[in-house]
């Protein structure tokens, strides 16, 4: 039975303190209410041990935003995956597109952090998704169907149930721009078609696949009312708990 996830991807911003104090206001914002989907926290390496403080005994989970592609030595810099799980995440975001962009991380390094995030019983967060151009030139298909093969399909089916994916076209991440809910299930019911052909249908209807791509309060309740959208990776909107809970509300 696939999740519902909301996950929050905070990226190189606040302070130690300024997270702590974050993971704690989204904690207090809910705190007694009865959640109908999962809420993860994707913090920097710096604040990981701090706020699984904060959160232990709520019901939120800690993702790093990436791990090493090596597991341990003379990587100076580096945070491998055994050390992101030493500090309580329980997730890690991989793949995201500002990372295959700016770090040209390619489908070979991506398998690499896959194979080791699960060695070391973290649950990847797989971000696809293809850029403007690819859009505009009707190519998105093919962009998000090789990003997944080439990077997943070697995993064991007991391996792959353990991915998250989060589809994430890049040219809405940031820009205010956002997939219509029409044009979020279209895709997202490709890759789960995708998935389905590799891997059979069980596998591919408990697969659970994230919308990301500037997701906020106003548009979160329609983009997760679709049947292929189980959630959201929330970039500017996990950045303040008064704009992250009514995305957690769109349940």
């Amino acid at each position: 039975m696939r999740k519902n996830i909301v996950a929050g991807n905070w990226k190189m911003n606040t302070t130690v303190a300024e997270g702590v104090q974050l993971a704690r206001d989204v904690r207090a914002s809910i705190e007694g209410k009865e959640l109908k989907c999962e809420v993860i926290l994707g913090v920097p390496f710096t604040h990981l041990t701090e706020v699984a403080r904060v959160v232990e005994g709520s019901p939120i989970k800690i993702a790093a935003e990436n791990c090493a592609a090596e597991a341990e030595g003379a990587y100076t810099g580096e945070v491998s995956a055994e050390m992101v799980a030493s500090t309580g995440a329980t997730y890690v975001i991989l793949g995201h597109s500002e990372r295959r962009s700016y770090y040209h991380e390619t489908s070979e390094i991506l398998k690499k952090k896959v194979e080791l995030a699960l060695t070391n019983h973290l649950q990847p967060i797989f971000c696809i998704g293809e850029v403007l151009e690819e859009r505009e030139a009707g190519k998105h298909f093919e962009v998000v169907e090789t990003q997944v093969k080439e990077a997943l399909f070697d995993l064991s089916e007991e391996d792959f149930r353990k991915i998250v994916l989060a589809y994430e076209p890049v040219w809405a991440i940031g820009t205010g721009k956002t997939a219509t809910s029409d044009q979020a299930q279209e895709i997202h019911a490709y890759i789960r078609g995708v998935i389905e052909r590799k891997y059979g249908k069980a596998v591919a209807d408990d697969t659970t696949i994230l919308y990301g791509g500037s997701a906020n309060g106003g548009n979160a309740k329609e983009l997760f009312g679709k049947p292929d959208v189980d959630g959201g990776l929330i970039g500017g909107a996990s950045l303040a708990a008064d704009k992250f809970l009514p995305v957690i509300e769109g349940f």
